[in-house]
């Protein structure tokens, strides 16, 4: 029975030392969500972003910056297409095109003498 009892007094204290580890686990995620966020991003506790303000010039800088680089994108796809040769468009000759529309004659022949 002694042994039963010590056992007993050795799991609670145990669970004790577990208990106190949890709370432990439980205030150090709760100042992380805190300073984080509950989603991670920095965002408060009700899901709003928080508050940053740009002033008009620092928009107008970002806007010029994005129509330069659209400008050079464009710029360069004009060259390019200005040096890429243009494919020569096929034309078929009058005895191919003759060749195709007598064997399609042909088919619908066949269609028709199975219908």
């Amino acid at each position: 029975m002694s042994n039963l009892s010590s056992a007993l007094q050795q799991l609670r204290q145990e669970h004790k030392q577990v208990e106190q580890q949890l709370a432990q686990l439980q205030s150090a995620i709760s100042v992380i969500e805190g300073l984080v966020g509950r989603n991670g991003t920095g965002a408060s506790r009700n899901g709003t972003r928080p508050g940053r303000t740009m002033s008009a010039a620092g928009k107008a800088r970002i806007a010029a910056a994005q129509r330069a680089r659209w400008a050079k994108v464009r710029k360069g796809s004009q060259v390019a297409a200005g040096t890429k040769t243009v494919p020569v468009k096929r034309t078929m000759s009058a005895s191919a095109r003759r060749k195709i529309a007598a064997a399609q004659r042909a088919r619908w022949a066949r269609v028709r003498k199975a219908a």
